[in-house]
Formats: C-alpha cells, sequence, structure tokens
C-alpha cells in the first residue's frame, strides 16, 4: 500500500457508494474526461465503467504512475505533470467533464486558475465535480451578507452555476483528514457580465475585503480617488462592508476599474 504524502495534500476516496454518487452525477459516456489527482485510482475505476470516450489523468505524483500504468494500461492516458502548469486548452478540442478529489493545498489555486484562463467565447469544460475542504466550499458558494462571503465567492460565480451535492465525512478517506469535505457541482453560464481582464476582479476584491470589518470608504478612496461620478452611477454606499456589496456590483467597480486602468 502506497503511503500518502503529506505535502502533496493527498487523501485517497476509498468509499464505494460516494465514488458511486460522484460518477453518477452526469452522464459521461462517449465523452471526453479529465481526472485530476486521480492517486490510486479509485475514483478512475468507477469512471472507466461509465464508458468515456478519451479520458486523461494528471497526477503529479510519479510514484503513482506505475500503480496506474499497471492497473489501467492503455485505457487512460496519464500526465505526470503539475495540474497548476497544463494548458488543458490543449488536451482535447472536446468540452471536458472534469472531476477531481484537489489536493487541499492548492484547490482554490486550481479552480482560480481554471476562472481568470477563461475564453469569454468558448469554455474548455462541459462541468466541473470537484472536491475541496468543506471551509472552503461554504466560502466559494456563499452569498453576501454572510461572514464566509469573500473574493472566492465573488470570482467563482462570476462565470459559473455552482450546485452543493453533498459533505463528506473524514471516513471516506484514506488516510483520514481531520476536517470534512464538500463535493461541489460546476456548470458555466450562457450569460454573464462582460470583463475583459477577469485580473481585475482579484485587484477590487482584494483591496476591499483586505479589512472586512471595516467600511468601504476607504478602499474606494484608494483606488477610484475617491470619484463621485462612479459613486453615484453604482449607488454605493461608502458606509457599507464588503460583504454587503452583492456581486453584480463587484463586477461593475472591477468594469469602472478596468476602464480607468486603460
Amino acid at each position: 500500500m502506497i503511503k500518502a504524502k503529506k505535502s502533496l495534500g493527498q487523501n485517497f476516496l476509498v468509499d464505494e457508494e460516494i465514488l458511486k454518487k460522484i460518477t453518477g452525477i452526469v452522464d459521461i459516456k462517449d465523452k471526453t474526461v479529465l481526472e485530476v489527482g486521480p492517486g490510486t485510482g479509485n475514483l478512475t475505476s468507477f469512471i472507466l465503467r461509465k464508458n468515456p470516450k478519451k479520458f486523461f489523468v494528471v497526477e503529479k505524483d510519479y510514484r503513482l504512475i506505475t500503480i496506474l500504468q499497471r492497473k489501467f494500461q492503455n485505457q487512460i492516458e496519464i500526465i505526470n505533470e503539475d495540474i497548476l502548469n497544463i494548458n488543458e486548452k490543449r488536451l482535447s478540442l472536446d468540452k471536458l467533464i472534469v472531476f477531481g478529489n484537489l489536493p487541499y493545498n492548492i484547490s482554490t489555486e486550481i479552480l482560480c486558475k481554471w476562472i481568470i484562463n477563461l475564453d469569454s467565447n468558448s469554455f474548455w469544460f462541459k462541468n466541473l465535480i470537484l472536491m475541496f475542504q468543506k471551509e472552503v466550499a461554504e466560502r466559494i458558494i456563499a452569498n453576501e451578507n454572510t461572514s464566509n462571503y469573500g473574493r472566492l465567492a465573488i470570482l467563482a460565480k462570476w462565470k459559473l452555476d455552482i450546485k452543493k451535492i453533498c459533505d463528506i465525512n473524514p471516513t471516506s478517506f484514506s488516510p483520514r483528514p481531520k476536517i470534512d469535505s464538500s463535493l461541489l457541482f460546476f456548470t458555466p453560464k450562457k450569460k454573464f457580465f462582460k470583463i475583459n481582464k477577469p485580473k481585475n476582479i482579484e485587484i477590487i476584491t482584494r483591496f476591499f475585503f483586505n479589512q472586512r470589518r471595516k467600511m468601504i470608504k476607504k478602499p474606494f478612496n484608494q483606488l477610484f480617488n475617491g470619484n463621485i461620478e462612479i459613486q453615484k452611477k453604482l449607488k454605493l454606499n461608502l458606509h457599507l462592508r464588503p460583504q454587503n456589496l452583492d456581486l453584480i456590483t463587484y463586477y461593475k467597480l472591477a468594469k469602472e476599474y478596468e476602464e480607468l486602468s486603460g
């Protein structure tokens, strides 16, 4: 039995009921599939039972490559690489259905990379079915006026509809993590607010949520030099706190910032 690497955030999913649930969320027969972090191939086996047309797996840990090759042979195409270094759009002309028990230590980095690099005209994936640490998942799906609402929810909900499927307790993994996990289902939105440079959402939210308990007056003045016209246009109450502004207001702020900065 191969030992999980703590440095890579490895916790292998072993619960067959959960594995069945994950692979039953969408129809993957004759579809092109990408699995991130297959580990020892537990989820991989269940995905193959659904007869995908093409199946890519990305696994960074070279120790696991031999296991995957021996177990699945030519049924899967194995990429021994860090997912953060891969251009997923080059994998296939088909839109991918993505499964991932994401390493907890880089899960938000992976998600943010995918969202920021999305082409506004076409998505490289059809769905994302991803597992996160529960508290991270709560931040992804959070609504305004809640304590979990912040940068991650604003970015994630910009181009994606998100549904929580279920929580998963530590007994479903080996080794058992010390925290609960949550399974989220992402679908691209057909309509979303147009922003040319997604990095501007990151800039806006970083400034505003840097001091989330304080009023938005200070970050607004820092970014927009107290521009009264923008304040009036967006009907901003500068006495509100960052978590009180809805999604569309942040996207509008990013657009205004984009226009000012050229």
